[in-house]
Formats: structure tokens, C-alpha cells, sequence
């Protein structure tokens, strides 16, 4: 691989780290996971697919994306379906490119946003590979420095991005 190759392979494997959380399992989980949030009422521990879960994690699939062309493939929720707790209610986030299912970085000093601004020093635009795919904030270049711009999510009272967390149905 060349040098830019190397980079852009680097980028690429940070990227999908920072939109996946870990897989936190523990004995809130399944039908225990929908107690534990009516206990608890809010919990940010992000945590992996439960297959007991299925049926209402597809209803929650089908609720997130309503027009139909993309059809919930359960097989893959191992992959991409995480839940955690909000308001006494199981959320469930459905990961893909771009999704951030973790709590957003809220913190206006971003290292990659930075570092990319160096080496670009007028860019007006900062590409996510570079802030992480769970800023809160776009970023622009002035003089080599990184800039505030924008704002990448809304999030909800718990800091994650609210369009893409639905409750998980109940029934």
C-alpha cells in the first residue's frame, strides 16, 4: 500500500469504531433489559442485540424507516441493533454508516478535526473520518486551526443523536 492508501485505510478503521459502540452485555438484557429500564429509568450503557428482543426490535426497525425499502433483515440485528434506556423505556439505535449509535462528543476541541486542519489550513469543510462520525459539531478551516460551523445531530436529554433512537415497543 502507498502512504495515502495507508492513511485512508486508517481513516476508514477509526470511522467504523467510533459509530459502534462496544458490545456491553450484563444481566439487563432481553425481557430483563425492558425491567431494568422501568427500574432504572435511564441507563447510557449502550448495550448488543438480545434475540428475545426480535420481534419488537423489528417493529422498531419498521417505525425508523416507514417507506419500506429497507427491509428489516433480523439476521444482521446482531451487527447493528443496540439499546439503552431513556425515560424508563428500552431505545433501540440500528448502526450503519453515518449512525452513530454511542453518546455524541460534545467537546468543540477535536483532535482529528485539528490535525486535518493542519494540513489543510483553508478547507471549508472538515470531513467526518476526520472529527469522528459522533461530533456534535462541523468544523471548517481558518489558518490551519479547525472552526466551529455547525452542528451535526439534535440530541435528546441523554447527549445521543434523537433521529436515529426509537423506543422499543412494548407489545
Amino acid at each position: 500500500m502507498t502512504k495515502p492508501e495507508v492513511g485512508v485505510a486508517i481513516a476508514v478503521a477509526l470511522c467504523c469504531l467510533s459509530i459502534a459502540p462496544s458490545r456491553a452485555q450484563d444481566a439487563a438484557s432481553g425481557k430483563g433489559l425492558l425491567q431494568h429500564c422501568a427500574k432504572v429509568r435511564n441507563d447510557d450503557t449502550v448495550r448488543g442485540y438480545d434475540p428475545s428482543l426480535r420481534d419488537p426490535t423489528i417493529k422498531a426497525f419498521k417505525t425508523m424507516f416507514p417507506d419500506g425499502k429497507a427491509e428489516p433483515d433480523p439476521s444482521s440485528f446482531a451487527a447493528e441493533a443496540y439499546y439503552r434506556c431513556m425515560n424508563a423505556r428500552a431505545m433501540v439505535c440500528f448502526v450503519g454508516a453515518n449512525l452513530p449509535c454511542v453518546k455524541i462528543n460534545t467537546a468543540k476541541d477535536n483532535p482529528g478535526a485539528n490535525a486535518f486542519c493542519k494540513k489543510n489550513p483553508n478547507e471549508d469543510s472538515v470531513p467526518a473520518f476526520a472529527t469522528g462520525h459522533d461530533a456534535a459539531y462541523t468544523y471548517k478551516c481558518r489558518g490551519g486551526k479547525a472552526v466551529v460551523n455547525g452542528t451535526t445531530w439534535a440530541l435528546d436529554k441523554r447527549g445521543f443523536a434523537r433521529k436515529i433512537w426509537t423506543a422499543l415497543p412494548e407489545h
